[in-house]
Parts: structure tokens; C-alpha cells; sequence
């Protein structure tokens, strides 16, 4: 989590093909007056040309008159003599901030791809720098919080206390805001974003919970887009409750995948050769932790937010592999506490980012109001999935007592878009593959590129130059790769890292899915 928000992508009890129509206070949006930027310089070491702003939106925007709310901007701009026009990005949550992708992503891209575009990153409402900046309860995820597996009533009981009192919270201290933060209202951002840069149309790149925001503002607009990027795609037709549990899934065997490349190293790390033992002993470290947390900080659900990020990035591997290690064979707690607080404590900014993504995905659609289901519902994927099925449900668990009603979720089924470009890692465990042959399907005219073997997520420009080539092509002239086929362009997976002592780590992808964060 480096120090923010765990922010997974969610789901609601919503069947394939359910959706409702778009929403009727999304499908005729009224406009408010056009405000104009005052950008100024920003700079920091690593992006020395990023200029910030800000900009006065409506609350809700059905009263475009009303009550106003700041929305926080950053941009590298254009050098180049001709312009594409405006770069939208975002890394995803709902509760990240975009400020600082904005001079990621332009300096990640080729230069003279970069020089052709504004790009353009952003607070969203809710978030960071924009005003309000939410956070109902702060020190939510103060260790040691109870076992995520409730074994007993007790501890049920507990964990069910925390999640009653996070929303009852959030509605005490904002009861006139939490009904207009959601991806709708987020979306008409975009588009007065899009007016106050005096742009006809914008080109939009989101990862992760971003290509649910970017194929919602599509569908919304679909005349204002010019190029769309979605990259480790929502599954939309779960949104939120249903793809959670899909995601309990594919953590579990992303964790496996971990265990089967701890036991691969074991002249390294001397936890044995057999996966499953490894694995085993793993879980009994989650045991020991929960009756002895390590440092006074690391219980059994703290260690779970540990090891939730390397089921993101593999680049975390080998700092996981290690603590683990140490615990084991050592009896050495100490690196395993310091991986939690570079990788799982949450701060302020992770406090405001959960209390964000939490008011989205409450607000987006329907969730189970009665416990009985989620129980049920979640002892059975548990079954299959121990990883991370309890930790994700207490994590999602105050939407079930949210003080907002729900709205619909979007239909983002589109034909009147131009070609879109999809990138989709097969092994991804966030947003796993069937939701980027989902949206292929839903998006008439996209394209879609594979990472075949590629467990992470947040595939492009995090050094797969095959996938930035196609990155590259479509934001130059629009060329998207066409096969015909489920699928119309694949690229191999980057090398799985290597321990440590011999390891040459990717600045590239560690730099991305800091700025991704976890659970998003």
C-alpha cells in the first residue's frame, strides 16, 4: 500500500446482461459555466515540468448552480509544434491520485509520442488534493485489527463493529456529500476537466478501476472521445460486489504463483522445493502471527496486507520472499514488520483514499444488505480461496450498512466510439482476465492486446516493450492492432524477478505500481 489506501476493484450483486439503463441523471447531463485553469509551476526532481491547477466543479451536477467543489489538476504539456489535444489519466482506486501519473506517463512514453500531447492527471472528487478530501474515520486500519477469518462469533462480531462504524462515520461526517461521490459524478469531472481545456473531445488512459471511469465517461459522451486506453480492465458487468469475490480467485492463485517461485529459490530462501509445503508454512506463520503479532503491528490480517501486493506486481517478490524467510528459519521478526510498514500501513493518504473508494463503490450499485449473504457467500469462496477472501470482505463489509441508497450500475456497451486499445495481463489478479474480454466484447470496434503469462497488473509502460509499441502507435496516428479474433495482439510476460542478491529490478514497474497502489 506504500504508506496509502488499499483500494481493490469491487463488485455487486449484478448477473451478466442485468444492467439497468444509464442512469436518468447521467443520460441528459446539464452543464455548468466553463471555468478557466491558472497553471502554475509544480515542478519536482522527477518531473520538472509539471504545472498544477485547480478547478471549481458542481456537487452534484444536476444543480450545476450549487454548491461548488475544487477538483485538483496537473499537467505536463505539449512540445511539440502540433497538438493531439488533451491526455487524460488515471490510475485507478476509486481513491487514487493521478497528480503525480501525469509526469509518469509522460515520461514514460516515447518522446515524440509525449511532445504531442497535454497530459493532463487529476484529484478526483473526493481525493487528495481536491477539496472536500474525505476521511471518515481516521486510523481505520490501525494494527492489530482482528483475524479477517472469523473463526469464531467473537471475532466476527468484532470485524463486523469496525465495518458498521467505518459507514457510520463516513455518514455522520458527510451526509451532504457521500450521495454525489460516485463514478457518474466523477465522470461529468471529466467532462468539465475537458471544457476548461477548452477541448472538443479528450483521449482518456486508465488502469485498473480507471477503465471503468473511462468507459463510463464513453458512454456518457461517446462524441467527446478521440482515443481511449483501458489497461488491466473492470469486469462491468460485476460491478462491485461480484468481482470481488472473482478477485479472491485469482489472488489465491497469484499467492501460489509466489509460493511456486519461493520453493523455485530454495538454495535462497530454505523454505523446501515443494510449493505446497512452502505454502503450508506460509499459513502457519499466518497462525503464529494471529496469537503473537510481530512488533506489536503484525497480526494475522496485517501480514495478509503484507503479501496482498505482491499478488500486483511480482516486482515485491523477492522483499516478501525475504521477511518471510527471516520469520521461519530465523525467528526474526524484525523484516517482516519493516515490509509492513513499506507495503501495507496506511497513513492519512491511505485513510482518504479507502474512505473515497469506499463511498464510490458503496454508492455505484447494489450490495447485500443482509450479513447472512456475504457469510455465505464468502465461507464458500474461503473454501477454494483462504488468501485473501475474509481480508477482501471486511474490506468491502460497510457497504452493506452504507447510508446512501444505490445506484444503478452502467450499461457501458458502445458502438459509436472509434477504436479502442485494451490491455489485458491473463494471470492478472485485480481485474482478471474475463473482464477485458468482456469489455472487447461490450466496445464495439476495440482491440484488444494479451500479456500472455503476465500476472501483474498495470501492463503498460512498466517495461513490456511489445506492449508499449502498440502503446505507442495507437496515441501517434490511432493504429490499433486488428486479428478478428477474441483476442488481436499478444505479448509475452516479462521474466518472473530473481532473488535479490542477483536481481536487477525494473525502476519502470516498481515507479508505476507505487503510483497504482494496491487493491487498485
Amino acid at each position: 500500500m506504500r504508506k496509502r489506501a488499499a483500494v481493490l476493484c469491487g463488485a455487486a450483486v449484478v448477473m451478466a446482461g442485468s444492467f439497468t439503463a444509464l442512469p436518468a441523471d447521467a443520460s441528459t447531463p446539464r452543464t455548468a459555466p466553463v471555468a478557466k485553469l491558472t497553471w502554475k509551476s509544480c515542478a519536482t526532481t522527477n518531473y520538472p515540468t509539471l504545472q498544477c491547477a485547480s478547478l471549481k466543479v458542481p456537487l452534484d451536477h444536476d444543480n450545476p448552480h450549487g454548491r461548488q467543489i475544487t477538483l485538483a489538476l496537473s499537467r505536463v504539456p505539449h512540445t511539440a509544434k502540433k497538438s493531439q489535444g488533451p491526455l487524460l489519466v488515471n490510475p485507478g482506486g476509486p481513491g487514487g491520485s493521478g497528480l503525480t501519473l501525469a509526469g509518469y506517463v509522460a515520461g514514460s512514453l516515447p518522446k515524440a509520442v509525449a511532445a504531442q500531447y497535454d497530459v493532463i492527471g487529476f484529484d478526483p472528487r473526493g481525493v487528495g488534493k481536491s477539496k472536500p478530501a474525505l476521511d471518515c474515520k481516521p486510523g481505520y486500519f490501525n494494527p492489530v485489527r482482528p483475524d479477517s477469518v472469523p473463526s469464531t462469533w467473537a471475532i466476527e462480531k468484532a470485524n463486523l463493529a469496525r465495518a458498521k462504524s467505518f459507514a457510520q462515520a463516513c455518514g455522520k461526517k458527510y451526509a451532504d456529500v457521500l450521495p454525489h461521490i460516485n463514478t457518474i459524478q466523477a465522470v461529468r469531472d471529466m467532462d468539465s476537466i475537458r471544457a476548461a481545456l477548452g477541448s472538443k473531445k479528450i483521449n482518456y488512459f486508465g488502469y485498473s478501476y480507471g477503465t471503468y471511469l473511462g468507459a463510463v465517461y464513453a458512454k456518457l459522451f461517446p462524441d467527446r472521445v478521440r482515443r481511449l486506453v483501458l489497461d488491466s480492465i473492470v469486469d462491468p458487468t460485476g460491478v462491485w460486489y461480484d468481482d470481488n469475490l472473482d478477485q479472491d480467485y485469482a489472488f489465491n492463485d497469484r499467492h501460489r504463483a509466489f509460493m511456486a517461485w519461493v520453493a523455485k529459490y530454495d538454495s535462497t530462501y530454505k523454505l523446501g522445493t515443494d510449493p505446497a509445503k512452502v505454502e503450508a508454512k506460509w499459513y502457519a506463520m499466518r497462525a503464529a502471527l494471529a496469537k503473537k503479532p510481530a512488533g506489536g503491528k503484525v497480526g494475522a490480517s496485517e501480514l495478509e496486507d503484507t503479501f496482498l501486493p505482491g499478488g500486483y506486481y511480482n516486482g515485491y517478490w523477492p522483499y516478501l520472499a525475504e521477511a518471510f524467510a527471516a520469520y521461519v528459519n530465523d525467528k526474526n521478526a524484525d523484516p517482516l514488520v519493516e515490509t509492513f510498514e513499506n507495503f501495507a500501513a496506511v497513513d492519512a493518504s491511505g485513510d482518504n483514499g479507502y474512505s473515497v473508494y469506499a463511498s464510490v463503490q458503496c454508492r455505484d450499485a447494489d450490495w447485500p444488505r443482509d450479513w447472512n449473504q456475504w457469510r455465505a457467500d464468502n465461507w464458500a469462496v474461503y473454501k477454494k480461496a483462504p488468501f485473501m477472501t475474509w481480508n477482501n470482505a471486511w474490506y468491502n463489509a460497510p457497504c452493506a450498512f452504507w447510508p446512501t441508497d444505490s445506484l444503478e450500475p452502467v450499461d457501458v456497451s458502445n458502438a459509436h466510439l472509434p477504436p479502442v486499445l485494451l490491455f489485458q495481463a491473463t494471470d492478472d489478479a485485480a481485474t482478471p482476465y474475463q473482464g477485458g474480454v468482456t469489455v472487447h466484447r461490450l466496445l464495439r470496434g476495440s482491440s484488444l492486446v494479451v500479456e500472455q503469462g503476465g500476472g501483474n497488473h498495470g501492463i503498460s509502460l512498466s517495461g513490456n516493450d511489445c506492449l508499449d509499441k502498440y502503446l505507442a502507435a495507437y496515441l501517434t496516428d490511432g493504429t490499433v492492432p486488428r486479428s478478428g479474433g477474441e483476442v488481436d495482439a499478444v505479448c509475452d510476460a516479462l521474466p518472473d524477478p530473481k532473488p535479490l542478491s542477483s536481481a536487477s529490478s525494473s525502476s519502470r514497474g516498481s515507479t508505476l505500481h507505487g503510483m497504482l497502489g494496491f487493491r487498485g
